[in-house]
């Protein structure tokens, strides 16, 4: 094998750094789930996700802890920080990441909404509220407080 067929196409892990993973193909079908499920999971109004083939994702740092969350559903993600990273089917040859795991997240566009029953009505506006930088309200001993601790976007 090359060394370009070898070399990773994106990276990404959790947020404390004791997690990474490589991913070998580009990730395809890139989507944000609305199901209680996935909202649970991520805490969050949604899910965003995109996948490769099980064999095209290798970890590179730590051990994924892992839930299955139905029958059908293995979800990973970090024993440490407890961050979100994978959601799998675990009769498909297809494992998703976490969009916001990805060390380059703006290089996924969603392409599609599923679950879209349990879509919270907030998320039909959140678009249209004021917006603010951390920045703009925050003290510069506030800003020194808030330095991030989390692994950087890289290896």
């Amino acid at each position: 094998m090359s060394e370009q067929e070898t070399r990773p196409v994106m990276t990404g892990g959790c947020q404390c750094g004791a997690v990474r993973y490589a991913l070998m193909s580009k990730p395809t079908h890139a989507s944000i789930c609305h199901c209680r499920m996935c909202q649970k999971a991520f805490g969050n109004y949604f899910a965003p996700l995109t996948g490769v083939p099980n064999r095209d994702i290798v970890w590179t740092k730590g051990t994924l802890g892992t839930f299955r969350s139905s029958e059908a559903v293995e979800r990973g993600f970090c024993r440490d920080c407890g961050t979100p990273l994978t959601f799998r089917y675990v009769e498909q040859d297809r494992i998703c990441v976490s969009i916001g795991s990805l060390d380059e997240p703006g290089r996924v566009q969603p392409e599609i909404q599923y679950g879209i029953e349990s879509r919270l009505p907030a998320f039909d506006t959140l678009h249209l509220l004021e917006g603010e930088r951390t920045e703009d309200s925050a003290t510069p001993a506030d800003l020194a407080k808030m330095k991030s601790r989390q692994h950087p976007d890289h290896d």
